[in-house]
């Protein structure tokens, strides 16, 4: 099975989705001037767009993806309300919502100026339903549960909108619910219904452990792993996600080791509701019997996907978008002008260029591992691969045993990869003075002292350092053992699913 066929498998799929609707605004501008009542800029707005925000956003994905949603929740008979029912109609979902005389709905509305958030500010009531709305609300959740559903998500964000009169109704369902996911501020109260997958955020899972955030800088996705035992026992469930926005996610379980996957950079501006895009993709593809490591990866491609929006907004990821970003297409390396510009928007955003380079010939376990060791030392890992002719000037005429196209498409389906770029010299010299990277990683029998490279790279205010292959492992001796007619004896490993052809997350190990 590829990435391409999950869009036919999972199709018509449905989604229950119960939780806290919100709305999403955001006002889009220029700054041009200072107030003359106080000093503060002047944002003169261009552009108002609303969304669906929490679980709407949730059930506009699953929409998106290919799915059936269907969403039961609370709003205020307000303005605002019907901004989110036109948005939900717009996007295909089957609301069942309950509007509450008297209520506001709650909107998060943003002030962007020249693609950055300067303010946030939110209206609407938070607190209790009043009897009668919580009645319509457990009516709606178990008709939607007997009409049939494939999974539900809970969107609990302590809005008000999942009440215990519906924690209890789902409960008394839950053995006829075939994937329950939670994703919720505080997990706990739902342990007892017994999820299936539950999906903190990774201050929430610091909450959840009487943490300080602030004090595990740095080293997130470790702190994760460490805690495994507590955060499945606290969640109740067999699987927990913890996503680290920017640095991805780590998927814990009680019985294979923990799953990591990779984020590529992108705006704050672009990234709100992402989580929401991870949840929906995650639930659609364990809903279609996807197994749980490759369940992860394409819960991370659809964050990301949701990411690339070319204007600030409320992150939704939809089919074309997952396949792109999963490169189920044809994947292309980088121009190097399309690279250093990319380079300066990452460096405008304080993240940490490494950059490695190589012929990558036969994409072995040890360059792999290298290339994992070298995307945890930075945020951003540039791979720059030697052309056809280059490798044949290196290694001789008999190479490369793979063409640069297929080269390029096998690096760029690594989650640790964040660009690929081809260069046609010997050397990568070049493309270093136009990079400057803040480290310079190689892998294999090199030195420091041996890399030709090493002396611009500090000149340039970089650093270097060298990675290890695994023990024996490189393209040479992979190459002269396919010819000698003796391959190794397959490594057995934790039975996780076999990851998609073509898809740009990868499985790997903290």
């Amino acid at each position: 099975m590829t990435l391409s066929d999950l869009p036919d498998r999972w199709c018509g799929t449905t989604v229950l989705v119960v939780g806290d609707a919100l709305l999403d605004g955001w006002l889009v501008g220029s700054p041009r001037r200072l107030c003359r009542e106080a000093p503060a800029p002047v944002l003169e707005v261009e552009r108002t767009t609303y969304a669906g925000g929490g679980a709407a956003n949730a059930a506009c994905n699953v929409a998106a993806l290919g799915g059936r949603a269907v969403l039961v929740g609370a709003i205020g008979e307000d303005p605002d309300g019907g901004r989110l029912r036109r948005r939900l109609d717009a996007a295909g979902v089957d609301h069942r919502l309950v509007s509450v005389r008297g209520r506001r709905t709650i909107a998060k509305r943003r002030l962007v100026a020249d693609d950055q958030i300067v303010l946030r500010f939110d209206e609407g009531d938070s607190g209790p339903l009043p009897e009668e709305a919580t009645a319509a609300l457990v009516e709606k959740v178990g008709a939607a549960l007997d009409e049939g559903v494939d999974a539900v998500i809970v969107g609990d964000y302590g809005a008000g909108g999942v009440d215990d009169a519906v924690h209890a109704l789902l409960a008394q369902r839950r053995a006829h619910i075939p994937l329950l996911v939670v994703d919720a501020h505080d997990p706990r109260p739902w342990a007892s219904v017994r999820p299936d997958l539950v999906t903190p955020s990774f201050a929430e899972a610091c909450r959840l452990l009487d943490c300080d955030a602030a004090a595990v800088d740095g080293r997130r996705a470790e702190w994760v792993t460490d805690a495994a035992d507590r955060l499945l026992a606290l969640a109740g469930a067999p699987a927990v996600a913890v996503t680290l926005d920017v640095e991805g996610a780590v998927v814990l379980t009680g019985q294979v080791e923990p799953v990591r996957t990779y984020a590529q950079p992108a705006p704050a501006s672009h990234a709100a509701g992402a989580g929401d895009a991870y949840v929906a993709a995650f639930t659609l593809a364990l809903a279609t019997n996807v197994p749980l490591a490759d369940a992860a990866e394409v819960a991370q491609l659809a964050a990301t996907a949701a990411t690339r929006g070319r204007t600030p907004g409320t992150a939704v990821c939809d089919t074309r978008g997952l396949l792109e970003v999963g490169g189920a297409g044809d994947p292309v390396a980088m121009s190097v002008t399309d690279l250093v510009a990319a380079v300066s928007a990452h460096r405008k955003q304080g993240r940490r260029i490494v950059f490695t380079n190589g012929c990558f010939d036969v994409l072995h376990r040890g360059h792999v591992g290298y290339l994992n060791q070298a995307k945890r030392l930075g945020d951003v890992l540039i791979v720059a691969v030697n052309s056809d002719d280059s490798v044949r000037r290196l290694k001789g005429p008999e190479r490369p045993v793979n063409p640069v196209e297929d080269r390029v498409a096998v690096l760029a389906a690594l989650a640790c990869v964040d660009h690929v770029v081809i260069f046609e010299e010997d050397s990568p010299a070049n493309l270093i003075a136009l990079v400057q990277p803040d480290l310079y990683v190689k892998g294999g029998d090199y030195r420091p002292e041996t890399i030709p490279e090493a002396a611009l790279v500090r000149k340039l205010g970089g650093e270097v350092l060298t990675l290890d292959y695994l023990p024996d492992r490189s393209t040479t001796k992979l190459i002269g053992r396919i010819r000698a007619g003796a391959a190794r004896p397959a490594t057995r490993l934790p039975k996780q699913g076999h990851a998609f052809d073509g898809a740009r997350g990868r499985r790997t190990r903290p």
